[in-house]
């Protein structure tokens, strides 16, 4: 693990460096643009983390607040979807440059996104996934569900769920 990456939450000034970093890390087809980042910053700015390596950002996880177990396509695109006082943390997107990853960033960005909504009071956390990290995420605590609903970016998506009360051994149905 890179022991100099630091975690923080993102302001309105880190809008072009997480733009850049999505459309690296995503295909165009799925990558968040910079409006839509605009508008999750305005509203869930607090939702974000950045890992920070000497002074540059290097990753991000971000996500809205809702209150179902599983994320809608409408969700990625309007970020009125989020509620602060929702149950369930989303997340939208881990992202780690290319020449960082291996060295347990987004694992270090995971445990800030899970530590937060445990803080907060929320039942759990939700994602979808691509097929081949779903195990990655079954590492980071998360059980799957099934295939998704979502066609985002024209992509099959698996949905994944970390209910904290599995945790503690009281798996909720």
């Amino acid at each position: 693990m890179n022991k100099s990456c630091t975690i923080r939450t993102a302001t309105p000034a880190d809008l072009e460096t997480i733009s850049s970093i999505e459309s690296i890390c995503f295909a165009p087809a799925e990558a968040a643009d910079q409006s839509r980042f605009k508008d999750r910053l305005e509203r869930f700015a607090d939702h974000f983390w950045l890992c920070e390596t000497e002074g540059k950002v290097v990753g991000f996880i971000d996500g809205a607040v809702i209150n179902t177990r599983t994320i809608s396509d409408e969700m990625y695109a309007d970020a009125s979807y989020h509620d602060p006082k929702g149950m369930w943390q989303v997340v939208y997107g881990i992202n780690v440059l290319p020449q960082f990853r291996g060295q347990g960033i987004g694992h270090k960005l995971m445990h800030a996104l899970i530590a937060a909504a445990r803080s907060q009071g929320r039942q759990g956390c939700v994602l979808t996934c691509k097929d081949h990290m779903i195990g990655w995420y079954e590492k980071q605590g998360f059980r799957l569900l099934g295939r998704s609903a979502s066609v985002h970016g024209g992509m099959v998506w698996n949905d994944m769920v970390l209910e904290f009360s599995e945790q503690n051994g009281n798996r909720q149905k």
